[in-house]
């Protein structure tokens, strides 16, 4: 697979070739390591990307985007509040600042298996407890109900179900935590908005391909794992067209951070064996998650910072489908150009 810019993603850990470190990983999977290019396509999407994960950066990122919500415009920042007893969820103090700029409201939905936020009023509490109320007004967007929104393929999944209060919000930013996931192999801005936005039903329905939205029942109909992340796809393409329409809109921004190979949702996530790498954003979801890609497969790993365990994780669960069938039905592209913004004059 000949695609994107990794001398790009290269140069922005500060290296002159990737050769080596593709050879210390020891991946037999080379699928998502993706070779230079010889030359600018100015065609393709911008991924851009800074090295300061801090307030300052995550504001200064979603700036460069040069996309925001108009007058009066009601904005949801999609997040992940994290499961209780997890520590490698996206902090309210590293994104208060960007959801101010924005005048957004924190959103998430409930989960569909069981933990602290599958019920609503746990669900609640480990939100307080992980101090988002203190920083912005906060939805639980399934509390009430769920509604259908259409999908272009139905191939698993004839609709997405999602919480019923999408439909108070405009504008979106998908503002997730990339890191590793025990059934997706990483997670993401597609994972964030396919089982992210899903209601508990959804969750259920994604997560067993469209075979039911009883979340007691969804568990043994997970056999399928392509089939799952072609679902999850299929489910982010619908809110992207969602926030698509006529007066709506939504951006992408993954921040690389406590990259463990588990998600926020694991109450008790492995450490991180590889340092934070940066904040990355893109009006475009599907070559934002391959540039997060390209830089873990292609890390500078060195003792005591090392990439192997989450490319192992992502390799094991077939993760870099998504991407694949994200791309193949048309919710974007697998090349990109990145541009570091620290860099910018």
């Amino acid at each position: 697979m000949k695609m994107h810019h990794i001398l790009i993603a290269a140069l922005a850990f500060g290296l002159c070739s990737c050769g080596n470190n593709t050879e210390k990983q020891d991946n037999t999977n080379n699928e998502p390591i993706n070779e230079p290019m010889q030359e600018e396509q100015t065609t393709k999407p911008v991924v851009y990307m800074t090295k300061d994960i801090s307030p300052e950066g995550l504001v200064k990122i979603y700036e460069a985007l040069g996309v925001k919500p108009a007058d009066g415009q009601r904005v949801a920042v999609k997040i992940s509040t994290g499961e209780l007893g997890g520590h490698n969820y996206l902090k309210p103090e590293l994104i208060k600042d960007l959801v101010n700029t924005v005048n957004g409201t924190i959103v998430e939905c409930n989960t569909a298996y069981g933990g602290s936020r599958q019920d609503v009023k746990k669900h609640w509490e480990t939100i307080k407890e992980h101090g988002f109320m203190d920083i912005a007004k906060v939805d639980i967007m399934d509390e009430f109900g769920e509604m259908q929104i259409p999908v272009e393929d139905t191939t698993y999944i004839k609709y997405d179900i999602v919480g019923d209060h999408l439909a108070n919000y405009d504008f979106m930013v998908n503002l997730a935590h990339f890191k590793g996931h025990a059934m997706g192999g990483f997670g993401g801005v597609l994972k964030n908005q396919s089982i992210g936005v899903a209601s508990t039903g959804g969750k259920a329905y994604i997560h067993s391909c469209g075979y039911t939205t009883d979340p007691a029942e969804c568990w043994s109909h997970i056999e399928n794992q392509d089939g799952f992340l072609e679902s999850m796809a299929a489910a982010a393409q619908g809110v992207h067209n969602y926030f698509k329409q006529e007066g709506k809109e939504i951006v992408y921004i993954d921040v690389m951070n406590n990259l463990s190979v588990d998600c926020d949702c694991d109450a008790h996530p492995a450490d991180p064996e590889m340092k934070d790498v940066g904040i990355l954003a893109s009006t475009d979801p599907v070559a934002l998650d391959q540039a997060c890609i390209d830089l873990v497969f292609n890390y500078p790993n060195a003792e005591g910072d090392d990439a192997t365990a989450l490319i192992n994780r992502v390799n094991r669960q077939h993760g870099i489908h998504i991407l694949e069938h994200a791309a193949k039905i048309g919710l974007g592209v697998r090349e990109y150009n990145l541009v570091n913004i620290d860099e910018a004059k």
